[in-house]
């Protein structure tokens, strides 16, 4: 073995304890990185297999009622190569033990086709039970995920109203749909209150009187046509029949939700790891700066003995890929972890047919190759200039840096200063880089934590506008087909009921100016009160007698201004156009939607006074007898229960939500312990010679430590403002990486966040303190003291 390799492990073995946490901190952005796209690669192949296998469609379109004879016509559009026409309808179900009614999307299927095996598009994969027969009760398969929010089990029973119609359904299977990976009626998933059910087709067109008709269409293309061109052809063919809007399969809700998630993991994987290795890269070139100054007559004597500069370089960077190795090592186990963990939540989320964790061998070579880069890049920059040096140079000390007096004694103000604290003010002034930079490698710990955190915080302002401040209201109920505004005298009379306000939803189609968008119209009543427009600077906003109020996503599509005038086409029912004026603009949280005043919205659709909506408030007294009176009216279809729906959420969203955040606080743990311990050893090694000499002067411990340590102490307090600073900039640029088109809300970040993150980061430079604390109490005087670096 060569005398430079064992060198090498004698570095390795002295600096045992920083090598430890630099590798930690490598490891956890290698851990990061590998871990967070192997649940991205693993979820992106299930979803990828899962929607082939079972055959999603490609295009979508929802129509008010339509004659099957058009399967003719659309099967001939250009680049379509299949059709699937279905009847879907909601109602309400009444689950035996539970109190709130839930609402189910009822689906026809072909039960010959079914048993055959030749389902076609958007196959269903059974999960347990068996398919439906015709004969008999009407049997149903339901969507898994709603039948284990729900406890269901083939073999149980339920009741549902269809069309107005009570009937008894036997669950016999549960199942997984390409269409339905998230269940939701518009807003967020909601497994406890929203469910899927298959029935035979034919009972389910003879109930909902579609004999003859659909009322959705799904189209797989040709290998070669764009999507765009078949959408516009489907939208002319439908129009007369009250179409909604055809739509891609990136705009399908449920698709649209699991590549919004995939799209969160990618930027996860990238941005947060990215800190951790530019931190590691940091942390490597101050230890091998000090490494290298205080090994000069070493790098002459290698010189002397005929290593060229180039096998000297190379020692350096194998002592730093050995760091950056060990941390790979490390980091691609604790990736295992972290991925199988993540997958296990998602495995409650995704429903796909199979979810199995493998970590790809690109993400291995690329962890890799991004380590040793930055390893050997931190090294380069420490190394290149001192391995230059003729073996006279380097064999003399390095020239004595030349000091000036600090600002505070140039002003005069340094016998204001004591001692201690002057030299903390010289080490600030005479190494402003090396300080800064550890100040922002504390401060990225900090912003690293309040990155994690501020989920819940949002979260919590979301819970708070939308069903506190939006929704006031107990619980919304939707009816089967528009119903005169007296009803909302009915709705008064029932048990618990203490107010009740009607409001209108439509969907329409916007243009202003060349662009257009699909979307959906709200009509509020003037002194609306349970069910409002909310602008998050401005509060509530009362609807205005006439126009429009465009929410902010729409009027920056449409590229429109208070004072313009849109035009509006009805899709669904009148199907009439209209031009309205814009008269506000308002930045709701969701969507690009459109809202009214109810008599106005009346007025321009010319069809009478009908609503199908209402919000009610109900007295928390009489709960049970209400529920039990919505059950049995016929013409309620549908029921949102605002406590439910926030219960649901607030587990879901709490759980997921706490172990990503505890994740991310045990790794700015890390990170901070990792920087602030390497950051004092190195002052410890570098004024080791200084401290001694003050203790053979008479100063204790305490004091040698606090003179040290002082130093630190101000590097980290300096740091905590700027990681408030950088927390918020990182959770913005979080947000808008992983925004999409229908989200508009701020960063909202409570004091309480900052404040934890704090002392989280205060707590770690505590730990990391006093264990250099001890180094300190075991000097050795003697040997310290013996040569003057």
């Amino acid at each position: 073995m060569k005398a430079i390799h064992i060198k090498l492990w004698r570095d390795l073995t002295r600096l045992r304890a920083q090598v430890v946490t630099i590798a930690l901190v490598v490891a956890i952005g290698v851990a990061g990185f590998v871990g967070m796209f192997s649940v991205h690669e693993s979820l992106k192949g299930s979803r990828d297999a899962f929607y082939r296998d079972n055959r999603l469609a490609e295009v979508f379109a929802h129509v008010k009622r339509a004659p099957v004879s058009l399967r003719e016509r659309l099967a001939a559009l250009p680049g379509v190569a299949e059709v699937k026409l279905d009847v879907v309808e909601d109602a309400q179900v009444d689950l035996s033990g539970v109190e709130p009614p839930v609402t189910g999307r009822f689906i026809g299927v072909d039960l010959g086709r079914l048993h055959a095996g030749r389902q076609g598009l958007n196959a269903l994969t059974l999960k347990r039970g068996r398919w439906p027969e015709r004969d008999g009760v009407l049997e149903a398969l339901v969507s898994d995920r709603f039948a284990a929010a729900r406890q269901l089990n083939p073999g149980d029973s339920v009741y549902a109203i269809l069309n107005g119609k009570r009937e008894r359904v036997a669950l016999v299977g549960t199942v997984a749909s390409p269409e339905y990976v998230f269940a939701s009626q518009g807003g967020a998933p909601d497994d406890q209150s929203f469910g899927i059910w298959w029935i035979d087709a034919t009972r389910m067109s003879d109930a909902f009187d579609m004999q003859g008709a659909f009322n959705q269409v799904a189209l797989r293309l040709d290998a070669g046509p764009t999507v765009q061109p078949v959408i516009d052809a489907v939208d002319r063919l439908l129009e007369p029949y009250g179409a909604i809007g055809a739509t891609g399969r990136d705009k399908q809700l449920s698709a649209k939700i699991v590549e919004d998630e995939l799209s969160q993991l990618k930027v996860m994987g990238t941005v947060l790891p990215s800190i951790f290795l530019a931190v590691a890269m940091f942390i490597l070139n101050v230890v091998l700066s000090r490494q290298v100054a205080t090994q000069r007559s070493q790098i002459a004597a290698l010189k002397a003995l005929g290593y060229s500069d180039g096998a000297i370089a190379w020692h350096y960077i194998q002592l730093a890929l050995a760091i950056a190795g060990l941390g790979v090592l490390v980091g691609l186990g604790l990736s295992e972890l972290i991925g199988r963990g993540m997958l296990g939540l998602y495995d409650e989320v995704f429903r796909f047919n199979g979810l199995t964790y493998g970590t790809n061998p690109w993400l291995i070579v690329t962890s890799l190759f991004i380590a040793a880069s930055a390893a050997a890049l931190g090294t380069w920059t420490a190394i290149h200039a001192v391995v230059r040096l003729k073996p006279a140079q380097a064999m003399l000390p390095p020239a004595p840096p030349s000091f000036k007096s600090t600002l505070i004694e140039r002003l005069g103000l340094g016998r204001l200063v004591s001692t201690g604290a002057m030299m903390v003010i010289r080490n600030f002034e005479r190494r402003p880089l090396r300080a800064a930079l550890t100040v922002t490698g504390i401060a990225l710990a900090v912003a690293l934590q309040i990155s994690g955190a501020f989920w819940m915080d949002a979260i919590a302002h979301i819970v708070d506008v939308q069903f506190r401040q939006v929704q006031q209201g107990d619980v919304l109920v939707n009816f089967q087909r528009p119903v005169p505004l007296s009803v909302v005298q009915d709705l008064k009379r029932l048990p618990g009921v203490m107010a009740a306000e009607p409001y209108r939803t439509e969907s329409v189609r916007v243009r202003l100016r060349g662009r257009s968008e699909d979307t959906a119209l709200t009509g509020y009543q003037t002194d609306a009160r349970l069910m409002r427009v909310v602008d998050e600077q401005r509060g509530a906003v009362p609807m205005p007698g006439h126009g429009v109020v465009l929410s902010a996503l729409l009027a920056r599509a449409l590229g429109a201004r208070v004072g313009d005038h849109v035009m509006l086409e009805f899709r669904l029912w009148s199907q009439v156009h209209a031009e309205v004026e814009v008269v506000d603009i308002v930045h709701t949280l969701f969507g690009k939607l459109l809202y009214m005043n109810l008599e106005a919205m009346n007025a321009l659709a010319r069809d009478g006074d009908g609503v199908a909506d209402a919000v009610l408030q109900i007295d928390p007294q009489a709960m049970s007898a209400f529920w039990a009176a919505v059950k049995a009216a016929p013409l309620i279809n549908a029921v949102f229960d605002k406590a439910g729906s926030m219960a649901a959420f607030n587990k879901t969203t709490s759980r997921n939500m706490g172990v990503f955040s505890g994740i991310l606080t045990l790794f700015a743990v890390a990170m901070a312990v990792g920087i602030i311990y390497n950051a004092a050893r190195i002052s410890l090694s570098e004024r080791a010679w200084e401290l001694a000499s003050l203790r053979v002067l008479g100063m204790t411990r305490a004091e040698v430590s606090v003179l040290l340590l002082a130093e630190l102490g101000a590097e980290l307090l300096l740091a905590l403002p700027v990681g408030a600073l950088l927390g918020w900039a990182l959770a913005t640029l979080m947000m808008q990486l992983m925004s999409s088109d229908a989200i508009d809300f701020s960063v909202v970040i409570e004091p309480s966040t900052y404040a934890s993150a704090a002392l989280i980061v205060l707590g770690a430079g505590i730990a990391s303190a006093l264990l250099v604390r001890r180094q300190i109490d075991r000097l050795d005087l003697v040997a310290v003291l013996k040569v003057r670096e």
